[in-house]
């Protein structure tokens, strides 16, 4: 069996077809099948003729994800989806509707090696990356339960299971697909790649002419706090990292976004305010206010409302954009891994 042919972009088809001597619009008709009609068998290819149909089976596959087990929040309709790859391992997806979007929430690791305190993914360690194709056949799969209904993803977030820019090259393929007009075409600022800030990364995204928006988990406003919560943070430090984002904004002309969890007497003071102000003047950025989402392992608990709400008037009276998250999925275990650490308590 070849190699999945949704590891490769657009423009890496292109170049094989015209190895073999195919007229340039072969590609979009292959991916017209593959990602318009969400087809798994070569043969299925009625336009295409049946040598270059074999040519096709000889050097590739059409990949999928088995599905393991789905959840379905009864508060807020949010979808959780456990798949198990060729290899056995898990990973997760959610489909999170909201009243103007849908937004389909995906992993880029089995496993996460960073050891952040208070998520899921990594309590089990790192185990892999995933490929191009297991990237983007978790958004194709709920693309396709979306369209009995006429509907279809139009958002799409890399905060799933694992640190995506620690798995650059496949996630910048994936996104490549993901965006291109022959595959799903989701438009390039509809699509957001968070990070627990890896430096190195933000900077060299910044020059991949692609305008994504760039999520960075923050969730502390000094260095002895962060480290603590996130080890990432003894290698690349709050003021270095803030300075990278500032170099992407400028690059890509795109409001970089800092994610903040509020965990109930942790991060969430009047001095983390003041220092939260502080770090964050000087330049346009969001900050999206995120109520803590219980994890059953862990003993952290979320803010109470009220001191989201304060964080969310001081930012905006010195002009900082800030907005209140609520947590999609809580009766489902929506946040990071858990329905993944779940399937390996059963084990």
């Amino acid at each position: 069996m070849g190699q999945d042919i949704k590891n490769f972009t657009i423009e890496e088809l292109e170049r094989y077809f015209l190895s073999k001597k195919e007229k340039p619009y072969r590609v979009k008709q292959v991916t017209n099948w593959i990602y318009k009609k969400d087809i798994y068998s070569f043969d299925e290819m009625t336009d295409i003729s049946i040598e270059l149909r074999e040519e096709l089976k000889k050097d590739f596959h059409i990949g999928s994800l088995k599905l393991f087990e789905e959840s379905i929040s009864k508060i807020d309709s949010t979808k959780k989806f456990l798949f198990q790859l060729n290899d056995g391992q898990f990973i997760e997806s959610v489909l999170i509707p909201h009243i103007n979007r849908i937004t389909a929430c995906l992993s880029t690791q089995v496993g996460c090696k960073f050891g952040c305190v208070f998520c899921a993914s990594g309590m089990k360690g790192f185990v892999r990356n995933l490929y191009p194709g297991e990237i983007v056949n978790q958004l194709q799969y709920m693309n396709f339960i979306l369209k009995k209904n006429a509907q279809r993803i139009n958002n799409v977030v890399f905060m799933g299971m694992g640190e995506p820019l620690d798995n650059y090259e496949n996630i910048l393929k994936a996104i490549r697909i993901i965006n291109h007009p022959y595959a799903l075409n989701i438009g390039a600022r509809k699509i957001t790649v968070s990070t627990c800030g890896l430096i190195d990364k933000i900077l060299k995204l910044s020059q991949e002419n692609i305008q994504i928006e760039l999520s960075v988990s923050l969730h502390a406003t000094n260095d002895e706090l962060r480290n603590r919560l996130m080890p990432i943070n003894k290698r690349y430090p709050i003021k270095e990292l803030i300075s990278a984002c500032k170099i992407y904004s400028i690059r890509t002309k795109r409001i970089v976004t800092f994610e903040y969890l509020l965990i109930k007497d942790v991060n969430d003071d009047k001095k983390n305010l003041k220092e939260l102000i502080n770090l964050l003047q000087g330049h346009k950025w969001k900050v999206n206010l995120i109520l803590y989402n219980p994890i059953k392992w862990l003993d952290f608990k979320p803010s109470p409302l009220k001191r989201a709400v304060l964080f969310q008037n001081g930012l905006i009276k010195t002009g900082i954009i800030a907005t209140i998250r609520q947590s999609k999925g809580r009766d489902i275990d929506a946040a990071c891994g858990q329905l993944f650490l779940k399937t390996h308590e059963k084990k």
